[in-house]
């Protein structure tokens, strides 16, 4: 078990999915952990489970300490009053994960349909609830990170090399989020920060089991649990020679062959390889 018990960490989008699974590996490791989300007690987004209420909780029976934080991070006012909230608390920032991402809402088949088809509103989702949402963060996190000359900055994004990700919106804003955290290595190296991007594989999150559902279809093998993404990032964060890998992109079944940690099921999943060709 690896030990960030002085560690401060903010998790961004964490009501569920990939953003709980990885809080709760945080906590599993004695983080401190800020977790936030629009979805807070009973009031929840898209009639889906989860709050940060309740994975702030999950975070502090595992063995951290959870900080639910109601925030719309495509309000900068609201993210500012985040930022001002945990540097009063703890003076400092040690871990930021970018996983907010508002590009999934509104998820129908037109997702997979060719850019002249796409409803406009999906790409604004995509940048301002995504890649702007990451960019506000990391702008705020960046004096702390650099006032301690150490952090690290942890990407969520998806891919598979130069391999076209099966929608245009989507491809472009997954580009823009990669790119966003190597040019942020870039200007971040003098401070000694780290910026990368890790690569989930196939999630069992909640909204991909409840579409799987919906249409009577199992999983299809060689899917991962949110937990997995997570101790990925857990190892990321022990690791003393992080800096030596800013700027790089990492898919979450390397990395678990890297640091030798498997999933919750005891399994190792492959990395993921994207059905399509390169572009």
């Amino acid at each position: 078990m690896r030990d960030l018990s002085d560690t401060v960490a903010l998790v961004t989008g964490a009501s569920r999915g990939v953003g709980r699974g990885i809080a709760e590996e945080l906590g599993a490791a004695g983080a401190t952990v800020y977790v936030t989300g629009r979805s807070v007690a009973e009031d929840t987004t898209e009639d889906m489970p989860g709050t940060v209420t309740e994975t702030a909780t999950l975070v502090t029976e595992a063995g951290g300490e959870g900080i639910a934080v109601e925030c719309d991070h495509t309000d900068d006012s609201a993210v500012e009053t985040l930022f001002d909230r945990i540097e009063s608390d703890h003076g400092g920032l040690d871990l930021l994960v970018n996983n907010v991402w508002g590009g999934y809402e509104g998820h129908d088949e037109t997702f997979g349909y060719p850019f002249w088809k796409q409803p406009i509103d999906r790409w604004d989702r995509m940048f301002d609830a995504g890649v702007r949402a990451h960019f506000t963060t990391s702008q705020l996190a960046a004096p702390l990170m650099r006032a301690q000359q150490d952090g690290l900055i942890v990407g969520i994004s998806a891919g598979d090399g130069e391999k076209f990700r099966g929608s245009v919106p989507y491809d472009v804003a997954k580009t823009a989020v990669d790119r966003l955290h190597q040019g942020m290595a870039y200007e971040l190296e003098p401070d000694g920060v780290t910026s990368l991007v890790v690569y989930p594989g196939f999630t069992r999150t909640e909204r991909v089991v409840s579409s799987f559902d919906s249409v009577g279809e199992e999983l299809p093998e060689g899917t991962h649990s949110p937990e997995f993404v997570g101790r990925a990032v857990v190892a990321l964060a022990a690791d003393e020679d992080v800096f030596s890998k800013t700027g790089g992109i990492f898919k979450v079944g390397d990395l678990a062959r890297e640091y030798d940690f498997t999933d919750t099921d005891g399994s190792q999943p492959e990395p993921y390889d994207l059905p399509t060709d390169p572009v």
